[in-house]
Formats: C-alpha cells, sequence, structure tokens
C-alpha cells in the first residue's frame, strides 16, 4: 500500500513540476523583456521569489493529487477529484501562456479567475476523498489568491 501511494505521489510531483517547467518557457522569455518593463504595485515580489514558490507549490499539489489517486481511480470520487485537478492544472499552465507568452494581462485575468474557480471545486472534492489532500492545496489557493490581485494590479496600472 505505501509503495503504491509513493509512486503515485511521485508520478504526480513529476506530472505538476513538468507542467510549471513547460509554462517557465513562456515566463522565461518575457520577464526581462517585457514584464520588467511593466508598472507593477508596489507589493509586487521581487522576480527571484517566483520560482521557489510555484516549485514548492507544484510539490505540494504533486503529493496532494497522489494522494488523491492511491484511493483507487476507479472510485467515481476520486475520479471527479482528479478531473478536476487537471483542468485546473491546465489553467494554471494556460495563464503563464496568456500573461506572459501572449503579453495580455487582461486575458489573463479571466482566465486567473477561471483558475480560481477550478482550485476551490478541486479542494472540494479532494476534501471529499482525503482531508489531508485538500488541505496540501490551501497554500496554492493562497497564492493564486495574490496572483490575482497582483495580475488585476498590473492590468490597471498598464
Amino acid at each position: 500500500m505505501r509503495r503504491k501511494l509513493a509512486i503515485r505521489i511521485l508520478i504526480s510531483v513529476f506530472i505538476c513540476l513538468s507542467i510549471g517547467y513547460l509554462s517557465g518557457f513562456a515566463t522565461q522569455s518575457s520577464v526581462d523583456e517585457w514584464y520588467s518593463t511593466l508598472n507593477k504595485p508596489a507589493f509586487n515580489p521581487p522576480n527571484w521569489v517566483f520560482a521557489p514558490v510555484w516549485v514548492a507549490l507544484y510539490i505540494l499539489m504533486g503529493v496532494s493529487a497522489g494522494i488523491v489517486w492511491s484511493k483507487g481511480f476507479y472510485h467515481k470520487w476520486v475520479k471527479t477529484a482528479l478531473y478536476h485537478f487537471g483542468f485546473q492544472l491546465l489553467l494554471n499552465a494556460l495563464w503563464s501562456i496568456v500573461f506572459f507568452g501572449f503579453r495580455q494581462p487582461l486575458a489573463a485575468l479571466f482566465v486567473i479567475l477561471g483558475l480560481l474557480i477550478l482550485i476551490v471545486f478541486t479542494i472540494k472534492w479532494f476534501k471529499i476523498v482525503n482531508k489531508a489532500a485538500a488541505y496540501l492545496l490551501i497554500p496554492y489557493l493562497i497564492w493564486v489568491c495574490f496572483a490575482t490581485i497582483l495580475n488585476y494590479k498590473i492590468w490597471e496600472l498598464n
């Protein structure tokens, strides 16, 4: 049982980190060129903060998803929870592409609002399957709330 859990956690963490890594391609080229030229609010963190925060969040997300997955994908609630997780992970990647790749803060704001909604639903479904897995997503929800406010302010200031 523990081996199955460990393997599913490792696979889930790998998937989450891979999505983050791929999203980083859209981010990387724009950070120095475009993002640095934008007006930002006073509460905007320094650029070096984002990478370690996202790595930690992707690891927590992967652990959380692995715990849920280990409960058995055949179960309707597990499937529902993981479908929500997958869709929010796709929106997570899409936000980077829209904000940094397409350089469209307003469109990215709509994407991140959808992401917030999906994170809340994911937490709800994860809580049905495993409370600890749901709680592991709370830092992610808090960070995305902060990122939503930051996204809004950047759009507003530019």
